[in-house]
């Protein structure tokens, strides 16, 4: 084992064991044999690290100068970043729509004006619903939009906030693209990460646990309330993550070590009253146009390129640090 050792740099010699491979050098009767792989010089992004494995081989990985015990945090919302919901939404407002529809034909006595409401009924298609709501367009601007008027408006109001959240519409929602990849690589990089969503606690809870995404995450930080999310409050969504930081020892000390990632104003602007960074997706229920507005630390398209990202600066600032 010391002759494996005295090949090491003497800066090499003195450094932590660890656990994870990227490299094996092994030595057999006397010769020395390496798997070729793309490695970087001493002045590029990463140190190496090295363990001595039971089999006699000196394995190598890519470490940074931070201790791991002292981790990034990346706090993340659940709807948009995680999970898809623009079907049930859609699927929402059609219900709402029909329903508010039948009811002004069978249970009310229509003048002119309602005989007109009923001839102009207009289902949006789920391109135009969408694009509305990513642009902050109001459900009663919809609704006009969709032939209603100020009456039968309000009923539409009623019926969407009655069933957006029924257990029958919540199987519309699906887990968004490369998501199951982005969290592992998170974690694979000593990452913590913290569900902080405006859903109902359990429901995100057993959504992740279906996917098998719940072992993933340190912590999970919900509501109890089935009309927190639709309506997107800001100040509960700050509350939780004020929470969240506290219990999981995020302070001053280390908020550069900490990041906020959603989709929509209430999850900037909770991240921004923390004093932590910001990592605005378009992937979710608003636009690049209205997240810009809202000068978030980046914009990405969805989840998997901001762990990238981060991933990425996180190499950088080991080169520097």
């Amino acid at each position: 084992m010391t002759l494996l050792i005295q090949f090491l740099p003497a800066r090499w010699r003195s450094l932590p064991l660890v656990n994870r491979l990227l490299i094996n050098i092994s030595f057999t009767n006397g010769s020395i044999g390496s798997t070729p792989v793309t490695t970087y010089r001493e002045t590029a992004i990463v140190k190496k690290r090295y363990v001595i494995n039971h089999s006699g081989s000196i394995s190598f990985m890519a470490g940074f100068p931070r201790s791991l015990s002292d981790p990034i945090t990346v706090f993340c919302d659940f709807d948009g970043p995680i999970v898809d919901v623009s079907d049930r939404y859609y699927r929402t407002y059609h219900l709402a729509l029909t329903d508010t529809a039948k009811f002004y034909r069978e249970f009310s006595q229509p003048d002119s004006k309602d005989r007109d409401f009923l001839d102009k009924f207009t289902v949006l298609t789920k391109a135009q619903f969408w694009q509305m709501k990513q642009n902050r367009v109001p459900d009663r601007e919809i609704a006009s939009q969709s032939g209603l008027g100020d009456t039968e408006t309000d009923y539409f109001l009623r019926r969407v906030m009655e069933i957006v959240n029924c257990a029958n519409l919540l199987h519309l929602d699906k887990i968004q693209p490369g998501v199951t990849w982005a969290l592992g690589l998170l974690r694979s990089q000593g990452y913590k990460l913290i569900l902080v969503t405006l859903r109902d606690r359990h429901e995100a809870i057993d959504m992740l646990e279906q996917n098998g995404l719940r072992p993933l995450f340190t912590g999970i930080y919900g509501t109890a309330s089935s009309e927190a999310a639709y309506q997107n409050y800001s100040q509960i969504k700050t509350q939780l993550l004020q929470r969240a930081m506290r219990e999981h020892q995020v302070t001053c000390h280390n908020l550069d070590r900490s990041w906020m990632i959603g989709d929509t104003e209430a999850d900037v602007l909770a991240g921004q009253s923390m004093g932590i960074s910001t990592i605005a997706l378009t992937c979710g229920i608003r636009s690049n146009n209205q997240l810009s507005q809202l000068q978030p630390t980046l914009i990405k398209t969805d989840l998997l390129c901001a762990v990238h990202h981060l991933v990425g600066l996180r190499s950088l600032q080991a080169c520097v640090g």
